[in-house]
C-alpha cells in the first residue's frame, strides 16, 4: 500500500517511455511538482501505456524523466508548451485553508480558464481536472452513495467549494467553446495523504465535534488511489465524469471506534453559530460551512470506475488510519492549529470547549463596546 521506495522511483526514471517504444499518449501534467502532481508525474513516467510526460510548474519537480517547463499556469504561453500533448492533466489548484480567499479564487478560476483555453489552441483533445466530490454538496436527503450524475448542490459556504464549483461550470462549457474538446472531471472523496484540509484537521482534534441530531458518513479516498484513477481517466479507459473513493463508507460510531477519540456533542444553532462568528473575525480558517461535510452524507458509488475494472487499493479503515498516523502529534481546535504550548491549555478541555470559549469572549467584547 505504501509509496515506491525512493531506490524504485529513481530505477525507473532512467529511461523515459519514449526511449521503450511506447505508443500512447503524450501527457502534460500541471502542478507536477508537488503533491498529487509530483505522485501522478511519477506514475505516468513508469507506465507502459504514456509515450512521454510534460511536467508543468513555477519550480522544477524530482521526476527527471518528465519533460519540464517552469511557468504559471495562468500565463497565456502555457499554450505553446502544450503542443504535442494529447491529453492534460490539471492539478495546478491552491486549496490551502490559509491562503486568502480573493488569492486562491483567482488562481484557480483564472489558471483552469487558462488551461483550457490553451489545451484548446495546442489541439489537445482530453482535459482532465480534479475537483471534490464536495460538489454534490452534504445534506440529510443525500442517497446513499450518490451516482455520479447526481446533482452538483453544493454552495461555496465551505472552503474552496466556491472555486470547485466554478471550475465543474468551466468543464461543462469548455466542449461547447472548444468544438473537439472532450474534458473529464474527477471528484474524489475525503483526500488523504499529505494533504491538509479542514477535514483531516478534524481528525486532529482531542474531541470530534458532533452536530445533534446529524448524519455523518465518512469516505475516505487514497491519494494512490486518486492517481490511479486519474491515470484510467488519461488512458481513456473509462467515459464521463468520475467519483473516486473507497467502498461503502464509515458511520460516525465506527469512526469514534477506530480513532479512539470520543466526541462532544453540540446543538446544530450552537456550533454552526459559534463557527460563524470566529471565523468571521479571523480566529479560525474553516467557514461555517465546513461544519456541514462533517454532518451529513456525501458518499460516492464510483459505479464508472468500477464498470470500467478499477478498483480503489485502499479500504476506508486503512485511509483513516493512516491519516491518525499523519496527524499525530498535531493540534487543532476550530480548524485552527496549536502550538504544543497552546495544544496542552486546550487538550483538556476539548476542541469544542475551547470554541465555544471563544465564542463567549467575542460575545463579551461586543457588549462591552456597545456599552462604550
Amino acid at each position: 500500500m505504501s509509496s515506491p521506495d525512493p531506490q524504485v522511483r529513481a530505477a525507473r526514471n532512467q529511461s523515459t517511455p519514449s526511449a521503450r517504444g511506447v505508443r500512447g499518449p503524450v501527457v502534460a501534467v500541471t502542478g507536477a511538482a508537488s503533491g498529487i502532481g509530483a505522485l501522478l508525474t511519477e506514475r505516468l513516467v513508469a507506465s507502459d501505456e504514456v509515450k512521454q510526460v510534460i511536467a508543468i510548474d513555477e519550480r522544477r519537480g524530482e521526476c527527471a524523466a518528465a519533460q519540464w517547463h517552469i511557468l504559471d499556469v495562468r500565463d497565456p504561453a502555457i499554450a505553446d508548451k502544450l503542443r504535442g500533448a494529447d491529453v492534460v492533466v490539471h492539478l495546478a489548484l491552491d486549496l490551502d485553508l490559509e491562503t486568502d480567499p480573493a488569492a486562491r479564487t483567482a488562481y484557480n478560476v483564472r489558471g483552469t480558464q487558462t488551461v483550457l483555453t490553451a489545451a484548446a489552441a495546442a489541439g489537445i483533445h482530453r482535459v482532465v481536472l480534479c475537483t471534490s466530490a464536495m460538489v454534490y454538496g452534504a445534506l440529510p436527503d443525500n442517497e446513499l452513495p450518490l451516482s455520479e450524475d447526481a446533482e452538483l448542490r453544493a454552495t461555496a459556504e465551505a472552503t474552496g467549494v466556491g472555486d470547485l464549483l466554478e471550475i465543474e461550470r468551466l468543464a461543462r462549457r469548455a466542449p461547447r467553446a472548444h468544438p473537439g474538446l472532450n474534458v473529464t472531471v474527477v471528484r474524489p472523496a475525503v483526500l488523504v495523504g499529505g494533504t491538509d484540509t479542514a477535514l483531516t484537521r478534524y481528525f486532529e482534534s482531542p474531541r470530534l465535534l458532533v452536530v445533534a441530531g446529524s448524519r455523518p458518513a465518512w469516505q475516505f479516498c487514497h491519494v494512490e488511489d486518486l492517481c490511479s484513477a486519474l491515470e484510467y481517466a488519461v488512458l481513456e479507459k473509462v467515459d464521463g465524469d468520475l467519483a473516486v473513493g473507497c467502498d461503502g463508507w464509515l458511520e460516525q460510531e465506527e469512526v469514534e471506534e477506530l480513532s479512539g477519540i470520543r466526541r462532544m456533542e453540540l446543538p446544530s444553532a450552537v456550533a454552526l453559530g459559534a463557527a460563524a462568528r470566529l471565523h468571521r473575525i479571523g480566529l479560525t480558517p474553516s467557514p461555517a460551512g465546513d461544519l456541514a461535510y462533517t454532518m451529513y452524507p456525501w458518499v460516492v458509488s464510483g459505479s464508472r470506475l468500477h464498470d470500467a475494472g478499477w478498483r480503489p487499493q485502499w479500504t476506508n479503515e486503512e485511509v483513516l488510519a493512516e491519516l491518525l498516523e499523519e496527524v499525530s502529534g498535531r493540534h487543532t481546535v476550530a480548524g485552527r492549529r496549536l502550538g504544543r504550548k497552546d495544544a496542552t491549555a486546550a487538550g483538556a478541555a476539548g476542541a469544542t470547549v475551547a470554541l465555544l470559549g471563544a465564542a463567549a469572549v467575542v460575545r463579551r467584547a461586543r457588549k462591552a463596546r456597545r456599552r462604550i
